[in-house]
C-alpha cells in the first residue's frame, strides 16, 4: 500500500512508518523537520508541511491509498492544532478520492459504549483538570472525522509507554478488562492491521494491556 502518515516524527507514527516499511509498504512521513527525522529507506518520502496548513496537507495526501494521522498535543500547546489539522486531512482526502482514513486519540475522548473503572475516572478528572485544552481540541478533532463519509476507524490509547513490540493487546472499550498503558509499538502495530482488516470501520476502540 501507499501510505501517508501524519505526526511521523515521534511517537506512534514513527513506530508506523517503521513498522509499514519492515512490511513491505510504500510509505511517505509528513513531518515539519525532515532535517530531523532519522529514518532512511527506498520505499520512504519524507515530505515538509505542516498539518495546519491545507494546501500542504492536500498537496501531499495526493497519490496514496491509505492516510494515517498520529498526531498529538505538541509541546508548548498549539490552539486547535488537532481540530484544524483534521479538517485539513478530510478535506485533502475527498479531493483526492481517498477514502482509509485510521486515526489516533487518547482514551480521554469517552464513548457510550466506556464503562469506566474508578481508576478510569481518576485518568478522566486529572486530564480535563490539567490538559482540558488537549481534551477538548481532540474531542474536536474525533467530531469531525465522524462526520466525515470516509472509511474511518480512530484507535484510542491510554497512557503510551516505550516497551516491546509484543502484538499482544486487548481492543474493546473502556471496562472492567481495559488496561490503562500500551506500547507505541502495539499501538502501531494495530493501526496497520486495521488498515486492512476494517474489524472497527466508524468505530472508536481502545487498545490496551
Amino acid at each position: 500500500m501507499k501510505i501517508i502518515v501524519f505526526g511521523a516524527s515521534r511517537g506512534v507514527g514513527l513506530k508506523v512508518v517503521e513498522q509499514a516499511l519492515d512490511a513491505g509498504h510504500t510509505a511517505t512521513a509528513f513531518v515539519r523537520s525532515p532535517e530531523k527525522f532519522g529514518v532512511k529507506h527506498t520505499n520512504l518520502t519524507v515530505f515538509k508541511g505542516d498539518s495546519m496548513d491545507a494546501a500542504a496537507v492536500e498537496e501531499a495526501i495526493a497519490g496514496h491509498e491509505v492516510v494515517i494521522s498520529a498526531l498529538g498535543p505538541t509541546r508548548p500547546p498549539v490552539a486547535r492544532m488537532m481540530e484544524i489539522s483534521a479538517k485539513n486531512i478530510v478535506a485533502g482526502m475527498k479531493k483526492h478520492g481517498v477514502r482509509r482514513l485510521v486515526s489516533t486519540t487518547g482514551a480521554g475522548v469517552r464513548q457510550p459504549e466506556d464503562k469506566p473503572k474508578f481508576a478510569d475516572h481518576l485518568i478522566g478528572f486529572l486530564l480535563n483538570l490539567l490538559a482540558k485544552d488537549v481534551v477538548l481540541d481532540s474531542a474536536e478533532n474525533v467530531k469531525i472525522i465522524k462526520a466525515s463519509d470516509l472509511d474511518w476507524t480512530i484507535a484510542r490509547y491510554p497512557r503510551l509507554i516505550d516497551g516491546a513490540h509484543t502484538r499482544k493487546y486487548r481492543v474493546g472499550y473502556i471496562g472492567p478488562d481495559s488496561g490503562t498503558q500500551l506500547s507505541r509499538a502495539d499501538g502501531a502495530d494495530f493501526v496497520l492491521k486495521e488498515l486492512t482488516e476494517r474489524m472497527w470501520l466508524k468505530k472508536l476502540p481502545l487498545i490496551s494491556y
